[in-house]
């Protein structure tokens, strides 16, 4: 039967009753639908149905019904299970599920006093034991004739807890004990009430935990808890029930004596996921840094349970889940979010695409304050770059960052895509231009490859933009597409000599360093004139840079994203517009106390320049143009703001050479430098602020707007493990690395085997 397909209703949340006749039908609860096959992974979909009702499986059991027969629930428990549920239906297009609560609190490690006698153990099969209630249905009537040690057959919807091998707890040590102190008096007594009663299962299982004795669940349903200790024979017991008209659960009779001695003293008790991944998100509430090893330490010490190290970390993504939100809801409150951010910040850009199945493709993210600060306070300078993420579903953060006038990075505007391609790179800079206001010349810092280069010139072929080459990304171009073995020494020498072509002013500096390269190696020198130099050396760029050499120019932008890739996509955004709102303000409030006209690290610069220029010999000519004297004559054009050094051009501040000229004149250099680099331009930078965005769960979107369209999570998701340590930003060209020696020569960076020294035998 290859190729069924069955669309499954899946339930959860209602009650089963029994009918005259003897067959089961389920009422109330929530369901949704979905589309399985024959060819369809258990993993999948056990992880589909998770997501589906953001639930954890661990407690929970899938249920359905053989065709024609509504009396005995058969379990789905693994592949084969799964499959023959399909053959099952295979004359029919649907099948119902049933997801179907198994809780149970597991008893925690105490330490094992002397007066203790044995413990007795938790039968292989508990089942709930229905108890007599009064006419109200609310109190437990305690007569002698309820045996709760009881065994007795129930229908098989009732849930039924066995036990399952993994993990469990190693030993009872002392040093593996440490009681959850905080969590004492999570069960006050009655009358006490609960939002709902997942709630009051979690206070159960922490309050167990904190008084070191196991419980049983005798009634487990979702309007109704009853609950014993362990122990036979120990009268403590609490009941709890929905209180009608609401969600509150309220506990209406407990027993708060104890009479068993060891009932929590056995030697292999075992521990949920749902158990420790709880222990785990109060500790990432205290720590978000919390690393796997210190889970598996902690958890061993404070609780017993011994884990793995992938255990630890795939239960930490759980409790980062649960404490955070769903990232598959996330996705479908992407529409909404962006539509807030263009509300609450009226000039902003937020927009996304989906892909032709509703799964997420890229957005798009640039605020108002971001875009009116780059148009009016900075440098007509973008620098292009880009970072992975490392969130649940991968992805690429891309980003277009600026310089403000006190050379700090400042923000423009960003996109989360699902992979770093010539596709949607281009996408991005449309989107850019669209939010500019203005057309005005561009010049942009970026890698040559990715197709940038190409994308560039396409989206902005109607403006005056420039592309210089990141310096960075080509030495590293260059020392991979290297032909032939070089010493880490020499590679290093070409890559200064690299750098010092580019930064060369004008073509003799450069063509000395580029020979310098041929010394080294000839095609090495090849590579360098045949890379368009004319993109990226200072003697031949026709952009203004500033000097500018490289595109990872706001590496703590790209931290920022780093730190809150472990967020679900709206709170990833919120938490990056958020770092953005903070650095707006704190410059904002900074600058305010500035009494200099220039910023205050261009003023630095220009005083340094200015004690510079105190020592050259100035020769006045007719007009604006003069000659200066000092270690080389130079040619000063005051009404172009030229020099020949062509340092005045690549910074946009008065050379040495200048400033000495503008003395003679008796005029002040302040009038010769760039207006970028003044307090005011720089205010005007971080004039404009950036406006809190609510919560998505408060807002409540127009009909007929995008909002309503539904995005669901990319295809692409981060496999399982540690993710690899690669931090971005700039690195070493050349990695350190112990070179070979070899045995016959004695030299280095070749072995024996490929020696080509002969040696003469003596």
């Amino acid at each position: 039967m290859a190729g069924k397909r069955v669309i499954a209703i899946c339930q959860s949340g209602g009650e089963f009753e029994t009918d005259e006749d003897g067959s089961l039908s389920y009422r109330g609860g929530v369901a949704h639908a979905m589309d399985i096959d024959d060819q369809m992974k258990y993993n999948d979909f056990k992880t589909e149905i998770e997501e589906m009702f953001n639930s954890d499986l661990s407690t929970m059991s899938i249920k359905y019904f053989i065709p024609g027969n509504k009396k005995t629930l058969i379990t789905i428990s693994n592949a084969k299970d799964l499959k023959r549920m399909i053959k099952f239906h295979g004359d029919s297009n649907t099948a119902d599920i049933y997801i179907i609560p198994e809780e149970v609190v597991p008893p925690p490690v105490s330490l094992p006093p002397a007066d203790r006698s044995m413990q007795t153990t938790l039968p292989e099969a508990v089942v709930p034991v229905d108890d007599p209630l009064n006419v109200a249905g609310d109190i437990i009537d305690d007569t002698p004739h309820l045996d709760d040690t009881m065994q007795v057959d129930v229908p098989i919807d009732i849930p039924v807890y066995i036990p399952t091998p993994f993990p469990s707890v190693g030993s009872n040590d002392e040093n593996h004990i440490k009681a959850a102190q905080e969590w004492e008096n999570t069960i006050t007594g009655v009358g006490q009430r609960f939002n709902s009663v997942h709630d009051f299962r979690e206070a159960l299982r922490k309050y167990s935990v904190a008084h070191q004795f196991a419980l049983v669940y005798k009634k487990n349903e979702s309007e109704r808890v009853t609950v014993k200790c362990k122990a036979e024979g120990c009268p403590w017991r609490i009941h709890a029930s929905r209180l009608a008209t609401t969600q509150l659960f309220c506990v209406k009779k407990l027993n708060p004596t104890h009479t068993c001695e060891g009932a929590t003293l056995t030697t292999g008790h075992q521990a949920t996921r749902n158990y420790v991944a709880d222990i785990i998100k109060e500790k990432l509430k205290v720590n978000p840094d919390y690393h796997p090893k210190d889970i598996v330490n902690d958890i061993k010490q404070e609780h017993g349970i011994e884990l793995k190290y992938y255990q630890a970390w795939r239960w930490k993504e759980i409790a980062k889940e649960r404490l955070q939100g769903s990232y598959k809801k996330a996705y479908k409150q992407l529409p909404s979010y962006c539509e807030r951010i263009m509300e609450t910040n009226p000039g902003s850009f937020a927009t996304f695409t989906t892909k032709e199945d509703s799964s997420f493709h890229r957005l798009f993210v640039s605020f108002h304050a971001s875009l009116y600060g780059f148009e009016h306070g900075c440098r007509p300078l973008l620098f292009l770059d880009s970072t992975p993420l490392k969130s649940k579903y991968q992805g690429t953060l891309l980003a277009a960052t600026a310089a403000d006038g006190d050379d700090g990075f400042f923000p423009v505007a960003f996109s989360i895509v699902d992979a770093e391609t010539d596709d949607n790179w281009h996408w991005f800079l449309v989107q850019l231009k669209s939010a500019f206001s203005t057309a005005q010349s561009l010049t942009f810092v970026a890698d040559r490859e990715k197709g940038l280069k190409e994308s560039i010139a396409d989206v902005f072929h109607d403006v005056d933009v420039h592309h210089g080459y990141c310096i960075r990304y080509l030495s590293e171009q260059l020392t991979r597409d290297l032909k032939g073995q070089f010493s880490h020494e020499v590679k290093r020498l070409m890559v200064e000599n690299f750098f010092a072509a580019a930064y060369a002013p004008r073509p003799v500096g450069f063509q000395r360093c580029v020979e310098s390269i041929k010394a080294l190696s000839v095609d090495a020198y090849n590579w360098v004139m045949q890379s368009e130099p004319v993109q990226w050396a200072n003697a031949f760029f026709q952009g203004a840079r500033y000097n500018h050499m490289t595109s990872n120019f706001g590496e703590l932008f790209y931290s920022w994203a780093s730190e809150a890739h472990d967020l679900p996509i709206t709170l990833m955004v919120d938490a990056i517009r958020g770092k953005v709102m903070e650095l707006i303000h704190k410059r904002r409030e900074e600058s305010n106390h500035w009494l200099s006209k220039l910023t205050p690290s261009m003023e630095e610069r220009l005083e340094k320049e200015s004690q510079r220029a105190s020592s050259l010999r100035v020769s006045i000519s007719a007009g604006n143009r003069f000659e200066v004297h000092g270690d080389s004559s130079e040619v000063v054009d005051l009404d172009k703001w030229d020099c020949s050094c062509k340092g005045w051009q690549l910074t946009g501040l008065p050379c040495c050479h200048a400033i000495a000229i503008i003395n003679c004149v008796d005029r002040s250099p302040y009038d010769y430098c760039s207006r970028f680099f003044t307090s005011d331009s720089y205010r005007l930078t971080y004039s404009e602020l950036i406006n809190p965005v609510p919560v998505v769960d408060r807002y409540v979107p127009r009909e007929s707007s995008k909002s309503a369209v539904t995005v669901t999570p990319p295809s692409t998701r981060r496999p399982p493990g540690r993710p690899p340590a690669k931090p971005f930003g700039s690195q070493d060209v050349v990695k350190r690395k112990r070179q070979p020696k070899c045995s016959r020569c004695k030299g280095l960076g070749h072995k024996k085997s490929t020696c080509k020294e002969f040696l003469l035998e003596c």
